[in-house]
């Protein structure tokens, strides 16, 4: 079961990577939780889907230096990368979008349900964000 979550999260983000958004949400279960940085939980992967394509409209981002742990029955996961991105578009309440670049290290959490990603919390420093944004 390990093995199977390891690679469940690795073609997550090498979907993430690819702006292969159908192959992204197909990993998801259909009840998905979404925990965002800062924010609320969503739930569903038409809420996921939308905050996608909100998220690829205001940024464009590749994650490096991916490690993915998971526990031993492959319920849970988590994976610490870096977050190279720009900032194409103003995003509400934040800083003026002009295409600054970022660099940004960040970690997720997965719970993993009949091989489809079931919950996945994303935690990064959004000061640090801000202030490499110029804001």
């Amino acid at each position: 079961m390990r093995e199977q979550t390891l690679t469940l999260i690795e073609r997550y983000y090498a979907a993430f990577n690819a702006a292969d958004m159908d192959s992204f949400l197909a990993l998801l279960s259909d009840d998905v939780v979404h925990d965002i940085n800062q924010g609320e939980s969503e739930t569903g992967k038409a809420a996921f889907a939308a905050f996608m394509q909100h998220m690829n409209r205001c940024y464009r981002e590749r994650l490096e230096d991916i490690v993915v742990m998971a526990t031993d029955d492959g319920t849970r996961a988590a994976a610490e990368f870096v977050v190279n991105g720009e900032y194409l578009a103003t995003d509400e309440g934040l800083p003026e979008a002009r295409g600054q670049r970022y660099r940004l290290p960040a970690g997720a959490f997965f719970e993993v349900r009949d091989g489809r990603v079931a919950r996945v919390t994303n935690y990064y420093n959004l000061p640090n964000w801000v202030e490499q944004v110029g804001g």
